[in-house]
């Protein structure tokens, strides 16, 4: 069950966002993220609840940030609910809809799940569409991506070997590419995301990712 914290900056100017402390472990539906991300003054930003089924898919989202909250899952697409936390009878209650695959925010938990949605191969790539959430006011924005597994390496480890997926990925819109890589449930570097602390695998990173 790995669990451990990421630090957020900002992409342009590597200004110290905040910091994610997370949980995930597969469980009866597929997998669960959870995670409180706090600010550099130490106060709860945000925090995220992420469900999906065998297949990747969300099958529950919950997210809280700035007086919002957003709960989502798949339905014929994506669909969500987006509250005030001032209004607790719901009565000003947003439905929303979209023929998207999946969602996507500001926690590390999205890429996890993008990947495991695409199930790419070595040198394969695919488009995918997503519903995006941010902090503070989790309002939705659609948008497409492309994702290219552009490498698997295997770095030694005290635990043995440590599979690491190097993949590419575009905003469509804009053209803006990053590079993200991963290890099974863990993102080991992604522009304004860095790996600070794993508890569990006791698995030692390359020194090129931190951590």
């Amino acid at each position: 069950m790995p669990n451990g914290r990421y630090s957020l900056h900002d992409t342009h100017d590597h200004v110290l966002l905040g910091e994610e402390r997370f949980s995930c472990a597969p469980g009866p539906a597929g997998w669960r993220y959870v995670s409180k991300t706090y600010g550099p003054d130490g106060g709860t930003i945000a925090t995220t609840d992420l469900t999906l089924d065998s297949r990747s898919r969300p099958l529950r989202l919950e997210l809280r940030a700035g007086g919002w909250q957003v709960r989502g899952g798949a339905v014929d697409g994506v669909a969500w609910v987006r509250t005030d936390a001032d209004d607790p009878s719901g009565a000003q209650a947003v439905e929303g809809h979209d023929r998207a695959h999946a969602f996507s925010g500001g926690s590390p938990a999205f890429l996890i799940a993008t990947a495991g949605l695409l199930r790419l191969r070595p040198g394969g790539s695919a488009r995918v569409r997503l519903v995006a959430f941010t902090e503070p006011v989790l309002a939705p924005r659609t948008f497409d991506q492309g994702w290219q597994l552009e490498a698997v390496e295997t770095h030694e480890t005290d635990s043995g070997p440590l599979r690491v997926d190097r993949y590419q990925v575009a905003d469509l819109a804009t053209g803006e590419q990053q590079v993200v890589h991963l290890a099974g449930d863990v993102v080991l570097s992604a522009p304004g995301i860095e790996l600070e602390e794993l508890e569990s695998p006791p698995n030692r990173w390359p020194a090129e990712y931190g951590g």
